[in-house]
């Protein structure tokens, strides 16, 4: 199995240069030459497999024995995962007949990008030393960047800290990130972490990032590896929760098979655009797979509309992004308002650009290229690199209708704002069972709602919970403060959560969103 870049060129990369690579150097994000078919029999092989056995199955697929044996292979996850605190890693809990909820938080730092993290962490160690142990005249490091709209950050520190030959350098927006997440990564004081409080949104953060890899001087003299969702292992070490959730959701039920709708709640779109390859692969999935976006909608525009931008042009009836300022009667203060990126309750979804859409913009462009075209692959680079370009230079892109009606196939989506986030918090807590959710979960389980309405009677909805709740306290804390019988301490707040707000805390402040700055602060301290 080799790796290419969304934008075209002819470079094929291992898993190995993909995972160590992070971004192609024409700015692309690297998928691989094909999506594996599972295996014959993989439902009876795989139903009673745990979730260390699911990881090293679904993994293999993709990873050439060698590269990664299928014992060196077993090591890695299983390292990976020894930290989890439920035995299931990913457990499913029912909710009720037809809606049950996928508890991804279980890792070190209480949320789902630790069940990719952890692994990614592992392999960026694994190559490395092996790498070295190859080459003993050059001892070969690794320099990490990445950007985090809260839990990216601390899952990725917490899977690098004191690993040898890899300094890690995390960026997150001052001020936008939750007290505990902001928490989580600071107060972790090992020599190779490095916090920057930038003083902008994530998208700025994001932004700088892709930057860093794009200036291949800087890259080549640092050796930059990414965490976020643009590295490919993220999706790959995700797709194996659909899979432990179908087989969950078979034993829970208790029938031969099963009707599933996937619905996830979404910002950067990495962690459903997995989900978009296990359907691929060949995991059933009778419903849509479910795109809930919280106030910064682009993604639930796109599929209403056809059109990515950052802008929206024409609001949708529950909108109020372009509504004209007061006193404003042009509408040019609303453009620049749509813009910026609206603070909400769920602030790890608040993103302009979904950074992984462009992985699933390859496949659609694709598919809409003729069979019998020699070069189908080049030609759907060049189109998503083209959409990429416009997209950067204008803000916006319209994708043909043909384009846009393959997109409806495999998804639908819906918006959910404030208020409905803080009116599930609470309709699930007084609920049968109990059952306290953050407020991305809340989005979620709010969209869920709505989609249900457009499923057949048979289907059950699995919605993926992406934090605990005591990660955002505060937007908990509001939605409850009035219930009766409910103590955020006692319920909610786990014992090792206790104090951190008062940790020492190691951070470097950087006063405006300017890749210079960040340069300076890397060369200082790698």
């Amino acid at each position: 199995m080799k790796y290419f870049s969304t934008r075209g060129g002819s470079q094929e990369l291992t898993f190995e240069e993909t995972v160590l690579t992070g971004l192609a150097p024409n700015g692309g994000l690297y998928i691989p030459t094909s999506i594996p078919t599972l295996p014959e029999n993989w439902k009876n092989d795989w139903k009673e497999h745990s979730f260390v056995d699911l990881s090293v199955a679904v993994l293999s697929l993709y990873i050439s024995q060698d590269e990664i044996s299928e014992v060196e292979l077993r090591k890695l996850v299983v390292k990976s995962y020894a930290r989890f605190r439920h035995p299931e890693v990913t457990p499913l809990k029912k909710l009720g007949d037809k809606k049950y909820i996928l508890e991804l938080w279980h890792g070190p730092t209480w949320a789902f990008k630790d069940v990719a993290l952890q692994l990614l962490g592992n392999l960026f160690e694994f190559f490395l030393q092996r790498r070295n142990e190859k080459n003993l005249e050059v001892n070969e490091k690794l320099t990490v960047v990445g950007a985090t709209s809260g839990d990216t950050g601390s899952a990725a520190i917490y899977g690098l800290r004191n690993k040898t030959n890899i300094s890690i350098f995390i960026l997150h927006p001052k001020g936008r990130v939750s007290p505990i997440q902001e928490a989580q990564m600071t107060t972790v004081t090992d020599a190779n972490i490095h916090n920057l409080a930038v003083k902008g949104t994530f998208d700025d953060c994001q932004d700088i990032v892709k930057a860093l890899f794009a200036d291949t001087k800087f890259n080549a003299k640092h050796h930059l590896g990414a965490v976020n969702s643009i590295n490919w292992a993220r999706i790959l070490a995700q797709t194996v929760y659909y899979f432990f959730a179908y087989f969950s959701l078979h034993r829970a039920v208790g029938e031969a098979d099963v009707e599933v709708q996937f619905v996830v709640p979404t910002g950067n779109f990495g962690d459903i655009l997995a989900g978009y390859y296990a359907k691929r692969m060949g995991l059933p999935m009778a419903g849509k797979l479910g795109v809930a976006t919280n106030a910064n909608d682009i993604l639930a525009r796109f599929w209403k509309t056809g059109r990515y931008e950052k802008a929206d042009w024409s609001p949708l009836d529950d909108s109020p992004l372009t509504q004209p300022a007061a006193g404003s009667s042009d509408g040019k203060q609303a453009t620049q308002d749509s813009n910026r990126v609206k603070e909400t309750l769920s602030p790890a979804m608040d993103i302009l650009i979904s950074s992984n859409f462009e992985r699933l913009l390859w496949y659609l462009a694709y598919e809409n290229v003729p069979e019998d075209d020699s070069d189908r692959r080049g030609k759907a680079g060049e189109i998503v690199a083209g959409w990429m370009s416009q997209m950067k230079s204008d803000g916006k892109v319209e994708v043909p209708t043909s384009v846009l009606e393959i997109a409806r196939r495999d998804f639908c989506a819906e918006r959910v704002g404030d208020e409905q986030i803080l009116t599930t918090i609470q309709s699930h807590f007084l609920g049968t069972p109990s059952y306290v959710v953050d407020p991305h979960t809340a989005v979620g389980l709010f969209a869920a709602e709505r989609m249900a309405q457009q499923n057949t009677s048979s289907v059950i909805q699995v919605i993926l919970s992406t934090a605990h709740p005591a990660k955002f306290s505060e937007a908990v804390s509001a939605a409850l403060i009035n219930t009766p019988n409910f103590n955020f301490e006692n319920q909610i707040m786990p014992e090792e959560f206790n104090g951190m707000l008062q940790k020492e805390r190691r951070v470097i402040d950087v006063e405006s969103a300017d890749i210079e700055l960040v340069k300076s602060i890397i060369e200082a301290r790698v």
